[in-house]
């Protein structure tokens, strides 16, 4: 119950990170554009916009060209641009789970259970080597792979017990970094697909500027997409690197904790292997 709890509580923390940001830039973007356009309309005496042969647009003719939300940029910029906001969406969406999957399993409980120290010491203040190695096979985490690496190699000599724990070690560091990577790949993908939002919502803005008749709406839905997308690739960008690298520092403290506890439990091989020669040649 506490585990889940635990994962709801991060779940909510990031979702909050990640759409507050967004929820914050659409507010503060809906509720600019109509605070402009009376100021606009009180200097100029009108909207201050003209159309193609150069007569002003009036106030009725700018409310029905279209709302300009957030929505209408979306699914008003063509085929890419709706491939690309779904792209960014998913991409915020992986990240978020990635962040949540390393949460929940880089902790001291995963990595190192209080109670497979506690059964290794006992095993091994007995001597009974088989009794700690099974003791590693009945609870699996990272510590036990490294611990029954070192059990396993006991009759060959500590030199190469302390190779085998070294392998092993590496072997988990590498197992936890891999999905730690996962959200350094998301969060950099984000910037990636805004610019190329922003690269097209360009382009489409320099087409319309090339008909030689340009529409206003049009015109101005082209840069609000090159603007939104950049934005959508921020928004989820730098939430996800902030987390990646405080999760990466605190699984670098528990791996360098894990292998320094390790190390401490595994120092008595040496008298098991002295036992083990002094057995065999009775």
């Amino acid at each position: 119950m506490k585990k889940m709890q635990k994962t709801v509580m991060a779940a909510i923390l990031l979702i909050g990170l990640v759409g507050a940001p967004l929820t914050a830039t659409i507010t503060m973007a809906q509720d600019a554009a109509p605070a402009a356009a009376p100021a606009a309309q009180q200097a100029s005496g009108g909207t201050g916009l003209v159309d193609a042969s150069g007569k002003e647009v009036t106030d009725t003719q700018q409310k029905s060209g279209g709302g300009g939300g957030f929505l209408d940029i979306v699914f008003g910029s063509g085929a890419l641009g709706v491939i690309l906001w779904f792209a960014l969406f998913g991409d915020g969406a992986a990240a978020l789970y990635f962040v949540v999957d390393c949460w929940v399993l880089i902790r001291p409980q995963k990595l190192m259970p209080q109670s497979l120290i506690n059964n290794v010491q006992g095993a091994m203040a007995e001597g009974d080597v088989m009794k700690a190695l099974k003791a590693c096979e009945s609870e699996p985490s990272p510590m036990a792979n490294i611990l029954a690496a070192a059990f396993q190699h006991v009759e060959e000599g500590y030199d190469i017990i302390q190779e085998a724990v070294n392998s092993a070690a590496d072997l988990e560091t590498e197992r936890i970094m891999q999905r730690l990577t996962w959200i350094s790949v998301c969060s950099n993908l984000a910037p990636s697909l805004g610019l190329l939002g922003t690269v097209q919502g360009m382009i489409m803005c320099f087409a319309t500027l090339a008909s030689g008749v340009p529409d206003i709406g049009a015109l101005a839905g082209n840069i609000s997409q090159a603007l939104w997308t950049t934005a959508g690739g921020l928004v989820v960008s730098i939430p996800a690197l902030t987390l990646f690298y405080s999760i990466r520092n605190n699984a670098n403290r528990l791996i360098l904790r894990m292998t320094a506890l390790t190390m401490e439990l595994i120092k008595d091989l040496r008298n098991v292997e002295v036992e083990g020669g002094d057995t065999a040649q009775a």
